[in-house]
């Protein structure tokens, strides 16, 4: 029984080691590129646009978003907007409030509603795509707010290149600063960007859409099949088989479109769930396709490794779990261990070379990255049964990201803490044990137990604390309405 554990363990460092292996090489190919640019260009033509923007019960933030669009510097009668609104709250008198507006500007907009929601954004888009006007889609989330010259800066190398089908923006954050969770995915999302996209694309290896802030050719899209609402990210999906088909995507670090970071835990928790499960759905969609495509043996290589970037969690908390066993069996002693402890050093310097790229005072962010330590490996049980639900081909719903404009513990859209925090509880407790069994047995382990115990207690004491400042806000409101309603009416 223990050789078995024991092989298992193995296996889980040696993945562990090989996905690392492939972050070490976007680390070195960014580094080996990292002053090349793509050319600026003008744009001589307007072709006509259309600008989509899906909603979804985006009642703090629609308006804005709106109002960005409307700023665009395009002209008014190349420029189509399309609100693919699938609300069922108030955002749907906001929306056509805004409509009102836009057309007292001179503005063309769309205010298409579906019966059904099916297909959740993926349906979303493709019914719009019937509406649409010209051969360019620029699409725009929520949470987003798109500046003035945008089309200005993205067009250009679609007209100038017939063979690109994707212009991708880098994300910007608008409340970087609110705490210390945004300031870590702050941290996160610039690496992502910054090193990871610019890496890929740089080396002709395939790049996903990011959901929002791009611009794609129409034709493109009906040409690798349109969007698809059978895994739950539309955008990897679509852009992976846009790719395969032979179409290129051009990612433009220079053009920033800022957007809202989830400032609450669970919120930040179901969107990394949502991409858990739609990542890892992709993997086993496209997988065998990508191996079968006309791509280069690196572009192959690449694409699976980035479609397995949410497995590092699951075979981290086998290897936590499997720990304690293989310490009281004396299993683990002469493992060789020590190259994992080096490629541990590869995600700090990809952190590090996103802030150097982007600030001058990059010092300061990088004083997030503990926080990130914690809170990464502190989800790692929500994305681990994220994974493993896709895996197994649990069907989930499509559960949006809840933004909120300001304080998120005043929105109706905020959430409570979910079955998972017990999990991380448990697990924590499970961790201090384990690193209290190395201190005796293997010693050199016991740090890197520790910090498993410190993440998942932290990651649950923050979300029962946000469910209790939740609890409280509301019984407060309640009492507010109930005391107002017996107030008698008079000046």
């Amino acid at each position: 029984m223990t050789t078995t554990l024991l092989i298992i363990y193995a296996l889980c460092a040696l993945s562990l080691g090989l996905y690392t292996a492939g972050q070490a090489i976007l680390l070195w190919r960014y580094w080996r590129t990292r002053h090349a640019a793509v050319k600026a260009a003008s744009l001589t033509a307007f072709p006509r646009v259309t600008v989509q923007l899906p909603l979804y019960n985006e009642y703090h933030v629609a308006g804005r978003l709106i109002n960005a669009v409307a700023a665009l510097e395009y002209p008014r009668d190349r420029l189509l907007i399309q609100i693919l609104d699938d609300s069922d709250d108030r955002t749907v008198q906001l929306v056509r409030r805004k409509l009102d507006e836009l057309a007292a500007r001179g503005l063309v907009a769309q205010h298409i509603r579906r019966d059904e929601r099916i297909g959740y954004k993926a349906g979303a888009l493709q019914h719009g795509l019937k509406y649409c006007e010209g051969e360019f889609i620029a699409i725009f989330d929520a949470d987003f707010i798109p500046p003035p010259d945008f089309l200005r800066r993205t067009l250009p190398y679609l007209l100038g290149d017939s063979s690109i089908g994707i212009v991708q923006s880098r994300w910007g954050h608008l409340n970087a600063g609110d705490n210390s969770l945004t300031r870590a995915q702050r941290l996160s999302i610039d690496t992502h960007f910054v090193v990871e996209q610019a890496a890929r694309n740089r080396s002709g290896w395939l790049i996903p859409f990011n959901g929002t802030g791009g611009v794609w050719r129409r034709r493109c899209i009906e040409a690798a099949g349109g969007w698809s609402a059978d895994t739950l990210t539309e955008d990897l999906d679509l852009s992976y088989r846009a790719q395969m088909a032979g179409w290129t995507s051009l990612f433009l670090p220079d053009v920033e479109v800022p957007g809202e970071i989830p400032p609450q835990l669970a919120a930040y928790k179901q969107q990394q769930t949502r991409w858990a499960i739609g990542n890892t759905q992709c993997l086993i969609k496209l997988a065998r396709r990508i191996l079968g495509a006309r791509l280069s043996v690196s572009q192959k290589i690449m694409a699976i490794q980035h479609l397995c970037q949410y497995l590092p969690q699951p075979l981290m908390l086998l290897m936590l779990l499997l720990t304690p066993p293989l310490l009281q069996a004396d299993a683990l002693t002469g493992l060789p261990l020590a190259p994992l402890g080096l490629l541990s050093l590869v995600s700090p310097l990809m952190y590090a070379a996103s802030q150097i790229r982007l600030y001058k005072d990059w010092l300061r962010g990088m004083k997030a990255f503990p926080a990130l330590l914690c809170i990464g490996t502190g989800m790692a049980v929500s994305n681990s049964l994220a994974v493993l639900a896709a895996l197994v081909g649990i069907k989930t719903g499509f559960r949006r990201t809840p933004k909120f404009g300001r304080d998120w513990a005043r929105s109706s859209y905020a959430l409570s803490a979910d079955i998972s925090v017990w999990l991380e509880l448990t697990l924590a407790i499970y961790a201090l044990w384990a690193a209290a069994l190395a201190w005796d047995l293997q010693r050199e382990l016991s740090l890197y137990l520790l910090i498993f115990a410190v993440s998942f207690a932290s990651v649950a004491a923050l979300n029962l604390r946000e469910s209790l400042i939740l609890w409280r806000r509301r019984l407060n409101a309640s009492r507010d309405n109930e005391s107002g309603a017996a107030l008698p009416l008079h000046r």
